[in-house]
């Protein structure tokens, strides 16, 4: 399809060939060469609308992006509500895989998007990576990949106490990120406590090297979004915040531009 917006942005699915099979994902291009390449990675809620809609958004400002069917072993297809039973059918997937799969798509998929665009220089370029809730989780692992440059982990939850498939938290992995990771949450997030927050601030201001990571300044950053909570950049969720959702994708698209 071709959507007529700030610019012309041509999306389609295609079929990314990953380690033990095909992972498929929604392909989001500028209709010219784009500046740089950037992952979409999903809630539990699949590559629904409105996933679909950030890889498109993103590709209106001239990147190409790539959102993934995290789950593609067992539900390739899933894109369900934003409800009670369309959560539980998430959830039911996201126990079903680990992080080493998770990284080895990831890894995947990158190496599909600078394939796809070498004739227009990103073969050698790095990426950046955006990720929401489960995804967001995901987003923090994935900064840990040398191609990943810069990764925008939205309100991913548990990163303190686990990783996904089992295994010690994902924020020991804080210190291996080459690139940057800003980190997005909002204060009334009851999936994200004060405690799992105040770890997440040590972690990134150990990896700044006591740098404050809500200093605009600091490689990893924090950014805490006043009365939102879990969920706030998505229009079709309860917890919408149209306020903190407009600095968010502001602040995404600061990191992206200063990192790609």
């Amino acid at each position: 399809m071709v959507c007529h917006c700030r610019s012309p942005v041509v999306a389609d699915w295609v079929d990314v060939p990953v380690p033990g099979g095909v992972m498929p994902a929604w392909w989001a291009r500028p209709a010219g060469s784009p500046r740089a390449a950037v992952l979409v990675l999903p809630e539990v809620f699949g590559v629904n609308g409105w996933v679909r809609s950030v890889a498109e958004r993103l590709a209106q400002e001239g990147y190409a992006a790539l959102a993934i069917t995290t789950f593609w072993r067992t539900a390739p297809q899933l894109a369900v509500p934003y409800d009670a039973a369309g959560l539980a059918e998430g959830r039911r997937h996201k126990d079903q895989v680990q992080a080493d799969q998770l990284l080895s798509d990831v890894a995947a998929a990158a190496a599909w998007m600078q394939t796809a665009h070498a004739a227009d220089g990103l073969a050698q370029k790095p990426l950046g990576c955006v990720g929401f809730c489960f995804g967001g989780h995901l987003a923090l692992l994935a900064a840990t990949l040398p191609v990943i440059a810069a990764s925008a982990d939205f309100y991913g939850a548990g990163v303190s106490s686990g990783r996904p498939g089992g295994g010690p938290a994902s924020l020991e992995l804080v210190p291996q990120i080459p690139g940057r990771l800003w980190c997005f949450c909002g204060d009334a997030d009851p999936l994200m406590p004060p405690e799992e927050l105040t770890a997440i601030e040590r972690a990134l201001r150990a990896a700044n090297g006591g740098q404050d990571p809500a200093s605009p300044q600091a490689r990893h950053r924090l950014l805490s979004a006043s009365g939102a909570g879990h969920g706030y950049m998505c229009a079709a969720r309860g917890d919408y915040h149209p306020d903190a959702a407009a600095a968010g994708w502001s602040a995404v698209l600061e990191l992206l531009a200063g990192s790609l």
